[in-house]
């Protein structure tokens, strides 16, 4: 179980994972060497995961977001294998999900334009068969964030 602390710590290391410890343990009302041990602590049980800095997409010229809907006929695990292979060969895809319901998978796709997405749509579809691929383009981000809810630990 997570305590308050524990949960104040992760909540702004959520925030901002460059904190110095100095300013960390400030934030959470400790001294150095205990709030550095519940740091360590979350890490080694796995609340923490890993500390990134999250990169602007404009500046990056990727600031069109697809989603990527794909249908398919092959349930099985040499044809997943494959399209898992091909996925992470490719690095404009964000994020990708085994999903329930009419979609098989989901996929995130970053890229600077339509044309680059049709680059990424053609790879996808001569390297495996699928049932359909559904691409939507976000018009507008309205909400994004990196953090998670921490009212349920």
């Amino acid at each position: 179980m997570l305590d308050r602390i524990d949960k104040l710590i992760l909540l702004h290391l959520q925030r901002d994972a460059s904190l110095s410890l100095h300013q960390l343990s400030e934030l959470v009302h400790l001294s150095s060497t205990p709030c550095w041990r519940r740091v360590q602590r979350l890490e080694q049980e796995g609340y923490i995961r890993a500390r990134v800095a999250i990169l602007e997409p404009e500046k990056l010229n990727v600031g069109v977001t697809v989603f990527v809907a794909i249908r398919t006929t092959q349930h099985n695990d040499q044809w997943m294998k494959k399209l898992c292979s091909i996925v992470e060969e490719i690095p404009e895809i964000v994020e990708f999900y085994r999903m329930s319901g009419d979609t098989d998978y989901l996929m995130r796709v970053v890229v600077p334009d339509v044309n680059g997405y049709d680059r990424i749509y053609k790879r996808l579809v001569s390297s495996l068969d699928f049932a359909g691929v559904s691409s939507s383009f976000a018009m507008e981000q309205i909400k994004y964030t990196t953090a998670l809810p921490l009212d349920y630990v």
